[in-house]
């Protein structure tokens, strides 16, 4: 590997990150051409929103409170705020910070890191490597769409009073999340998510996090108020808060605490990557990073102040995944005194949560498009939502999108955020990812910023990569 000196580089570094700004090719929020000046986020609150509806997702609802009632109770939080702090004020800030200096997504930034080091055709080496993140993300994207779907149908039946009049809500659930059952609401959330998407990054994805996000929070929050009324919630919130102490002396817990930080953080070399590339200079990165970790651990509490709660209140098991929500928590609004306007509550608020993170997912493959073959917003959206028809349609069931979903997440997902942390904090010049993340900052990093990036995050990326395939999934 060729290396110039250090000083020369950075020259280039800020003349890449300054032209990026208004660079040809970059996407155009009108949906024309794919060339003229590069859409951005219009507000700060935005982009944080933006990134909070990424992070915030199914990870919270029905993964978060099983592994926190499973795991220590309020124990178990001790290890995964520690990780959320950890990974949240290196990872977040690192993928924000590198998508802005890049001003592209992961396909651009890498080859331009590659080139930055003087690497023989980097560019092109860099680019073929930007494609590992981008297509796992694009993946996960088609497997999360099927989640959507069944959100959907799920919301659409407590509305018309169809789930609250089952007799069996397993056996429901069951006949829907089988091969081509629920090809009409599949295609119902991903129409949504890709209209949203047409209208470009802020007329379409920042206004939309605007209202879902937020509105999200208020639905859980009555929820929350209405299942603390319930008899028996008492024995859900103490096994749920009062901690277990002995559960910090079982590996597991760390590890388990490790994998849920680090995937409900969105750390996968992708969608937070391409969302900082539409960031502007004077956004502090730092900041927005701290936000996005704060709301997301708190969407993950609320949930469990929700589901834990209710199971207990009507002697149910808290089990993790999608039996969860739409077998056990099915259960507990059937039970419940006016259920039906709580379901409807709730499977919006589903429905909201999942469409604000498909469109961060989307959104990688779709940038990819449009900055490295030209095509417009449009043409791009159109392309990638064939493709999430073409293949999402033929893993409707649920044992195979749980194999689909489990595959790119242990083995694809945590590979990007590796490759991407790689390339930022080492191949890119000493000193580089640090600066960036100071812009839009009054007061600079310390030293601990270059330790923790370069040798403690990129060291847990890529254990988790080894705990994920070791235990068949921590997140």
């Amino acid at each position: 590997m060729a290396t110039r000196d250090d000083n020369i580089i950075a020259e280039e570094a800020r003349a890449i990150e300054v032209g990026e700004e208004t660079a040809v090719g970059a996407p155009n929020p009108s949906g024309g051409s794919g060339r003229g000046r590069r859409d951005t986020w219009a507000t700060h609150t935005g982009f944080i929103l933006a990134c909070v509806g990424s992070a915030v997702g199914m990870a919270n609802i029905w993964l978060f409170p099983y592994r926190v009632a499973q795991l220590g109770g309020a124990a178990f939080l001790i290890p995964y705020l520690i990780f959320v702090a950890l990974l949240g004020f290196t990872g977040v800030i690192g993928e924000m910070a590198f998508g802005r200096a890049m001003g592209t997504g992961p396909m651009g930034a890498f080859g331009r890191a590659m080139e930055m080091r003087g690497v023989r055709h980097g560019e092109r080496i860099g680019k073929i490597i930007g494609l590992i993140p981008t297509l796992g993300s694009l993946a996960l994207a088609i497997g999360y769409a099927v989640v959507l779907g069944w959100a959907c149908h799920y919301l659409f039946s407590a509305m018309t009073g169809e789930l609250m009049a089952q007799t069996d809500t397993g056996a429901f659930f069951g006949a829907m999340a089988s091969d081509f059952g629920n090809v009409g609401f599949h295609l119902l959330g991903l129409a949504i998510t890709f209209g949203i998407m047409i209208l470009g990054v802020s007329r379409g994805i920042e206004k939309a996090n605007k209202v879902l996000m937020p509105t999200f929070f208020v639905l859980f929050v009555i929820i929350a108020i209405r299942v603390a009324t319930l008899p028996g919630a008492e024995a859900g919130y103490l096994y749920l808060l009062v901690p277990r102490w002995e559960a910090l002396l079982n590996p597991t817990t760390w590890v388990y605490a490790l994998g849920q930080a680090f995937f409900s953080l969105s750390l996968a070399g992708c969608g937070t990557l391409v969302y900082g590339s539409y960031l502007k200079r004077d956004v502090d990165v730092v900041d927005a990073a701290k936000n996005v970790a704060i709301f997301d651990t708190i969407a993950g509490l609320v949930s469990a102040c929700v589901v834990v709660p209710a199971v207990f209140a009507f002697g149910l098991d808290v089990s993790s995944g999608p039996p969860l929500l739409f077998i056990t928590l099915a259960q507990v609004f059937q039970e419940m005194p006016f259920g039906g306007v709580f379901a409807v509550i709730l499977f919006v608020a589903v429905v909201f949560a999942a469409i604000t993170s498909l469109m961060n997912l989307f959104e990688a493959p779709v940038e990819a498009l449009q900055k490295q073959l030209g095509l417009s917003r449009l043409a791009s959206v159109g392309i990638i939502a064939v493709a999430a028809v073409a293949v999402g349609l033929f893993i409707e069931g649920g044992s195979s999108v749980s194999d689909w979903m489990d595959v790119i997440s242990i083995y694809v997902i945590p590979v990007g955020a590796f490759l991407a942390a790689i390339m930022f904090f080492w191949v890119c010049p000493a000193g580089f990812a640090k600066s960036q993340a100071e812009l839009g900052r009054k007061k600079p990093l310390g030293a601990w910023f270059n330790v923790f990036t370069r040798y403690v995050f990129v060291g847990i990326t890529a254990l988790v990569i080894v705990l994920g395939i070791f235990y068949g999934g921590i997140g």
